[in-house]
């Protein structure tokens, strides 16, 4: 898994017509929780190498209209650290603070 980051509202907009599973992270560099959730998720996808689902992230400080976008277009509370499994233009996990873990993500594919 690569991360890849989140820098217009364009790509949310991609996210969001695909038909393909896609993980996305919202975090705040500014917050200790969202550093600690970030740390332990970075771990989890370092050992998940055989994990081909993309997983995107955007900076909720830098990047606060894609942030939005994301709350708007996935119908979902802005909350960060946040991480959300998508497909075909839904939201079918969330979950926020100490409740990110990579594992549950992906539990929520099948």
């Amino acid at each position: 898994m690569n991360w890849i980051t989140i820098n217009s509202e364009e790509e949310v907009d991609q996210i969001a017509k695909s038909a393909d599973y896609s993980i996305i992270y919202k975090h705040s560099p500014r917050c200790m929780t969202s550093l600690m959730a970030y740390r332990q998720l970075k771990s989890e996808v370092n050992a998940a190498s055989d994990v081909k689902i993309p997983i995107y992230i955007v900076d909720v400080i830098q990047n606060r209209k894609e942030s939005l976008a994301i709350a708007s277009s996935f119908g979902i509370g802005h909350e960060s650290p946040q991480i959300l499994v998508v497909k075909n233009g839904e939201c079918i996990y969330d979950a926020s603070h100490e409740d990110i873990s990579l594992r549950d993500s992906l539990a929520a594919l099948n």
